[in-house]
């Protein structure tokens, strides 16, 4: 399911228009991507976290060259879902 799918989904079911589904989808991936650039974390408890992890600074490799590299060290989004939705999808 795409983001355009997603907004389909949540008009039909939740009986909005459109415009209505994809402006809350959209303002809730920017609420989401806004906390975790402060550096907080998002709890939708039952479906899961959203958080920032630091990925510390390593040496890899350059694929083509097979030289080594230096890489960075980088904030990465993190999702760990909750048992809610851990236990819908067994089912």
């Amino acid at each position: 399911m795409n983001k355009q799918e997603l907004i389909g989904e949540i008009a039909d079911q939740a009986g909005l228009s459109r415009s209505d589904a994809s402006r809350a989808v959209e303002t809730m991936l920017e609420v989401i991507t806004d906390t975790l650039k402060r550096g907080d974390e998002v709890r939708l408890v039952g479906f899961g976290n959203f958080s920032v992890t630091e990925r510390k600074a390593s040496t890899g490799r350059n694929p083509r060259t097979g030289e080594p590299m230096q890489i960075k060290a980088s904030m990465q989004p993190k999702f760990r879902p909750g048992k809610v939705l851990k236990d819908a999808v067994q089912k």
